[in-house]
Order: C-alpha cells, then sequence, then structure tokens
C-alpha cells in the first residue's frame, strides 16, 4: 500500500490534468514524467522500482523516459516489467544511441528496444546526443520508423540552438517533435537562446536530471539560503521547490528519477507548488539569468 491517500491522489492527478503540454500533432503530456537513469541496476531493487514507477502513471506522471544506454538494456527491460497490462496509459519514450542511429541500423536498435519494453511501439524516440552519422540519415530511419508504425513521433536530446537550426532546415527536420536537454536552477544556459527558440516554435523542452543528480552542485542547491528558507516557509523540501522551479512555465516538462514509493510521491507533489514572483526573484538572485551564450550542459 502506497504512503498517500487518495484525496491527495486525486489532487495531484487533478493539478497534472490540468497542466498539460502539447507536442506538435495534437498529444497532451504531463508537465512532470519519470525518468529511468540507473533504474535497473540492482535486482535486489527490482520489485521496488516497479512498484514505483507504476505509482507515478497512478499519479498522473504517465509519461516514462528510457534509453538503450541505461544498464546496456536493463533499464528497458525493467520498464516493460512495470507497463506491462497498463502499457495503453503511458506515454514510452525511449532513446537510440548516436552509433545506432544510421539508417538501418536504427530500425534494428528500435526493435530490440521494442522486445525489451515488450510492446509493439514507442510514443517518442530519440537521437540521444548527436554522433558523426548525418543528420539526414537519422531522420530518414526514424521517418521510416513511423511509416512502419513501429515509433508515433521523434525527437532529439542534447541538441544547443545551433543544432536544431541544422536539423529543421533539413526535409523533415521539422518533424522533430521534442528536444530533451539538462535543465535546473544550477544550469540555466538554455534560457538565453535555445528555450526561446523552441518555445517560438512551440516545441516542448524536456529537462533531464532537474534535481541536478548527485554530488556537490545537488548540495550547493538544496543547501543554499534562498532555497533552504523558502522551502521552510512553505513546508516542503528543497527537492520539490528545485522541481516546481523547473516546470514553473509550462513550455517544460521535468522527468526525475525516483526509485521509492517516497519518493515519486515527493516529486508528485511538486506540481502542487507554484512558486511566487518573489520567490522567483530570490531564486534569481543566487541562481542568475544566463546573459551570454554558454556551452550546451550535457551529462
Amino acid at each position: 500500500m502506497s504512503a498517500i491517500g487518495e484525496e491527495r491522489m486525486e489532487q495531484i492527478r487533478g493539478a497534472l490534468a490540468k497542466r498539460k503540454l502539447r507536442l506538435p500533432g495534437g498529444a497532451e503530456l504531463p508537465v512532470l514524467g519519470q525518468g529511468t537513469w540507473r533504474i535497473g541496476d540492482d535486482p535486489a531493487r527490482r520489485n521496488e522500482e516497479i512498484r514505483t514507477l507504476r505509482l507515478g502513471v497512478e499519479l498522473g506522471m504517465n509519461l516514462i523516459d528510457t534509453a538503450e544506454m541505461y544498464g546496456d538494456g536493463k533499464s528497458e527491460v525493467l520498464v516493460g516489467e512495470a507497463v506491462e497490462g497498463i502499457r495503453d496509459s503511458v506515454f514510452l519514450v525511449s532513446k537510440v544511441y548516436p552509433h545506432n542511429a544510421g539508417r538501418d541500423r536504427i530500425v534494428r536498435s528500435c526493435e530490440q528496444s521494442l522486445k525489451r519494453l515488450k510492446t509493439d511501439r514507442l510514443d517518442l524516440y530519440l537521437l540521444h546526443w548527436r554522433g558523426s552519422i548525418p543528420l539526414e540519415e537519422t531522420i530518414e530511419g526514424m521517418e521510416r520508423l513511423v511509416e512502419a508504425g513501429k515509433i508515433r513521433r521523434w525527437g532529439v536530446s542534447n541538441f544547443d540552438k545551433d543544432d536544431m537550426l541544422e536539423l529543421t532546415r533539413l526535409a523533415r527536420g521539422t518533424h522533430c517533435a521534442i528536444n530533451q536537454v539538462l535543465y535546473h536552477l544550477g544550469s540555466r544556459g538554455i534560457e538565453y537562446d535555445l528555450l526561446p527558440w523552441q518555445r517560438e516554435r512551440g516545441m516542448p523542452m524536456m529537462a533531464y536530471s532537474p534535481l541536478a543528480q548527485a554530488g556537490a552542485l545537488r548540495k550547493g542547491l538544496i543547501h543554499n539560503k534562498a532555497v533552504a528558507d523558502i522551502a521552510a516557509k512553505r513546508r516542503i523540501s528543497p527537492l520539490q521547490l528545485l522541481l516546481a522551479w523547473c516546470i514553473r512555465e509550462d513550455h517544460v516538462l521535468a522527468i526525475p528519477k525516483a526509485a521509492t514509493e517516497r519518493h515519486v510521491i515527493e516529486n508528485a507533489e511538486a506540481v502542487l507548488v507554484e512558486p511566487t514572483d518573489e520567490e522567483l526573484a530570490a531564486l534569481d538572485g543566487q541562481f542568475p539569468k544566463p546573459v551570454r551564450k554558454l556551452p550546451l550542459d550535457i551529462v
């Protein structure tokens, strides 16, 4: 039994239902989904991780993001088990290695991902990052997968503005549905040019590592005085504030990872937090908006 009451669950579901992003083509997505990097690596945690993903879907975070790279397919296998029986309620995303993104190889990679995920189609398939294979060839492969019904739509990950400009100038490059990049309070470089460019074109941004993963940067965010003071005043966790900040604009959806039911509930409750202008200004004072072009942060 999950540690959340039905009334609270309905409150979260209702908030997520009201805050949807629309992809080119009309599909609607919640502003909070679920990431799965490093999920599936530890067999001892398998059952808990599956329960966590299923609870996340029940809470309304029905987008699940994975990749063939994660655990060399272990994440996809676990996600496949988690969505069994509820596949039609899930918006399933996976990513292809750059070296597998060639015209024919991408088809084989996609088929292998589908097999591990125990499904006949992906709702979204992303090029994990840009490699040496020409974008024209990757686009052709993606379009073949769409035509074959193996994917509903495709997008990219870790593309900066120049990459997006090049991509969208190519034949069928404008079919790109989304760009997934690193974005959190301590990494705001995309706000200078990439995020505005995508917003103008109606292309949402998917934010990975919205809580800065781990290490000194994460600690620096959590223990920052402004973050800590605002969180304490609101009686929420610093991580919930950071996640609420990331999705403060409806053009961005975030995919935090959770490995426990308690953690996924905490993530989901962030949708109920709406930072005020005063709070946002205080956070800007500690972590300023970019005033010049910065290299794209990648993990």
